[in-house]
């Protein structure tokens, strides 16, 4: 979810002196237990207003976010007297938004005319294809790029799953087989881990999980043609034709990727930069053609602002007692996945990652601030750094916010006029029934 924890990182290979990501839970003094109540009020919000009285939160869900935030930041600032942590979030809240807001944008500009009377195999071949390209734009790029076609493609039948297996396969799982996949991987590239390393040593849970899921979207999927479909409407041949108009915007969408390795200023200019090209130059037929509107780019920065800032006590203790849990049960392969991995659903799979890996390296007698100690325990000894990262990868598709593209998708989605599943639709509907046995199989299957 937090790219700019890679940006940051890069921004140190650049030359450019700046703090740690992940606050030095050590060198200051933990914030009170209490301080974790905003985080759980902000999620709960999330989950239920919508439910319970939908348009009093479409119309206060920015007032939630901001006075959640502004309680977390009162006491960070005023009670605590700390700055940097404030700041440091700060600063990741703008440039993930930045970031999310140019993907966006762009995307918008490039129209993906589609096939409007798709059958299961065809929507099947789309997800796989869309999870493979993940690999190259990554996630975000591939979530922003693909959502409004997979829409239009299924209108006249699409479901609550439709919108589930888009986020699993093509927002997080996709994404596991290079660094520029998801976020956490490229963390670990910038830390020192070669950038092959996670084809070579996660394509077969990847595909595995891919697969498995893959068969459980065919199954529901055949199962919503038959009964939308008749003999005679089968026999009709699809409406629309598959066509792509928008080409001029690959090139701003490319400076947007490429400027993830830029330090900041730069980065965030440069993509606000492309962004604003797009929009001047994109016809605004092309936008109609997509339904495009900023609202919801503007629910997701209001409802991330709050998650950045009341994440902060959560993350602060996770980094503060990492390291003893991880002593004090004697943590193996499979711990290190499910740590992982149920943190990364609930927190953020980027500084997540970072944590357990700093957790690594101590255990392994390096600092995960000394390439040649993490490329040591990449090659020499990876199973713990296996089960980090496939934790990070595959368990941030567990809830709407386990990973940046997942809500944005969702807000997209909402947007268009579908119904989406609720925060706990989410939860009790998809996650746990079908993608939890999933990757509690391939952690028996992979990392036992």
């Amino acid at each position: 979810m937090n790219l700019l924890a890679l940006a940051m990182m890069s921004m140190k290979k650049s030359g450019v002196t700046i703090a740690m990501t992940l606050p030095s839970g050590l060198s200051q003094p933990l914030p009170p237990l209490w301080l974790l109540l905003p985080f759980a009020l902000q999620l709960l919000a999330i989950a239920l207003l919508p439910f319970l009285n939908l348009h009093w939160w479409e119309q206060h869900y920015a007032k939630v976010s901001a006075f959640l935030a502004g309680i977390t930041l009162f006491y960070y600032l005023a009670i605590m007297g700390e700055t940097h942590r404030p700041l440091e979030s700060l600063h990741e809240y703008v440039s993930f938004i930045i970031l999310m807001a140019a993907l966006f944008i762009v995307a918008g500009g490039i129209h993906i005319g589609v096939k409007e009377r798709t059958t299961p195999g065809m929507n099947l071949l789309f997800l796989i294809v869309g999870a493979l390209l993940a690999n190259v734009i990554g996630t975000t790029g591939a979530s922003m790029l693909l959502i409004r076609p997979w829409i239009r493609m299924n209108r006249a039948r699409i479901a609550g799953f439709h919108t589930m297996f888009f986020i699993f396969l093509i927002s997080n799982i996709g994404g596991c087989l290079t660094p520029i996949g998801d976020p956490p991987l490229f963390l670990g590239f910038l830390k020192g881990v070669p950038f092959w390393w996670t084809l070579r040593h996660l394509w077969q849970p990847c595909f595995f999980v891919i697969a498995c899921l893959a068969g459980a979207f065919f199954l529901m999927d055949r199962k919503s043609y038959r009964e939308h479909c008749s003999d005679s409407e089968r026999k009709i041949s699809d409406s629309g034709s598959w066509r792509i108009s928008g080409l001029g915007n690959l090139a701003p969408l490319a400076v947007i990727l490429l400027a993830i390795f830029l330090p900041t200023p730069w980065r965030e200019i440069v993509m606000s930069l492309a962004a604003i090209t797009s929009w001047r130059l994109t016809p605004q037929s092309i936008h109609q053609e997509n339904e495009f509107s900023l609202a919801p780019i503007k629910e997701v920065a209001w409802l991330f602002l709050g998650i950045f800032a009341t994440m902060m006590p959560a993350l602060d203790y996770l980094e503060h007692h990492a390291e003893g849990i991880a002593r004090s049960l004697g943590m193996g392969s499979t711990h290190f996945y499910y740590f992982t991995g149920i943190l990364s659903s609930l927190l953020d799979n980027a500084p997540t990652y970072l944590s357990f890996l700093s957790v690594e390296m101590g255990l392994q007698g390096g600092s995960m601030n000394h390439p040649a100690d993490v490329l040591r325990v990449a090659t020499s000894d990876p199973v713990h750094l296996i089960a980090i990262s496939l934790g990070a990868v595959f368990f941030g598709a567990m809830t709407y916010i386990g990973n940046g593209p997942n809500f944005m998708v969702k807000s997209i989605v909402s947007a268009s006029g579908v119904k989406t599943p609720s925060f706990f639709g989410y939860l009790f509907q998809y996650s746990l029934p079908i993608l939890l046995p999933i990757l509690v199989l391939a952690g028996w299957l992979f990392l036992r």
